[in-house]
């Protein structure tokens, strides 16, 4: 499998001029799986008040990316639905599947739980023969609720992740890549928004930690990367980590 990971600078709440960027960056590009930052439409809107999408603009735009490359489309968005806001994550199939996820853990330092309500399930998404965990930004931080129970093979985290805690990005990515033996895939956003700066830094890392495909910092980026997944399960098979993890409820 082939998957993308496309580093874009977010227009503040403006969704048609996102989806425009995003299209010119990946019109020549060809993958399986193209992955978007966290809120790709609009920018981190902690105050979604007349930001979030009510309409599913952003998700029909998906689906018909999703036909015109034969690829899946994997990335958040805020959105209004019943009256509440939510911060969710959307894997389209060129079938026309959809399969979501909400955030589960709401960024509690710049208020996104006051406004947002907080998932309370994990999603994950089997596609060509591998199986994704979704995943939003500030819940890289937490290592129990992606623990590896030999359900997925991958986990893809979407963010808006800030240039200031950029070495804390770097080094949990790894490091749930290490102990969850899979790939990871993280997706995050230059440029800036009201509140913060982001520089980018997004990747794909394999299970030993490497990376292996890299979008550098302060630049829109579109990167291709083939995953081995007969490499995977022979490392898993080799050196079978997950069978001493410590059981969860």
């Amino acid at each position: 499998m082939t998957i993308a990971i496309v580093q874009t600078d977010i227009c503040w709440a403006d969704p048609a001029v996102n989806r425009k960027r995003i299209e010119e960056l990946i019109m020549e590009q060809s993958a399986d799986l193209f992955v978007l930052p966290e809120m790709f439409s609009t920018g981190f809107a902690t105050q979604p008040e007349g930001i979030a999408e009510t309409q599913g603009e952003s998700l029909a735009w998906m689906r018909q990316m999703a036909v015109d490359k034969q690829a899946a489309f994997a990335g958040s968005i805020a959105i209004q639905e019943n009256n509440r806001y939510y911060n969710r994550f959307y894997f389209v199939k060129p079938d026309g599947e959809v399969s979501t996820y909400d955030k589960r853990h709401l960024f509690t330092y710049g208020e996104e739980d006051r406004y947002f309500t907080a998932g309370s399930e994990r999603t994950i998404v089997e596609y060509q023969g591998m199986r994704f965990l979704l995943e939003v930004c500030y819940d890289l931080r937490f290592p129990v609720w992606s623990r590896n129970r030999k359900d997925y093979d991958m986990i893809l985290y979407v963010a808006n992740w800030p240039t200031s805690r950029m070495i804390v990005w770097n080094t949990l990515l790894k490091a749930r890549a290490i102990e969850n033996q899979c790939f990871v895939a993280g997706v995050n956003r230059v440029g800036s928004d009201p509140t913060c700066e982001y520089s980018g830094g997004s990747m794909v890392i394999d299970a030993y930690g490497k990376v292996i495909a890299d979008c550098g910092t302060d630049r829109a980026c579109c990167k291709t990367v083939e995953l081995d997944m007969d490499h995977l399960n022979a490392f898993r098979k080799k050196f079978p980590v997950l069978n001493d993890a410590d059981m969860l409820g």
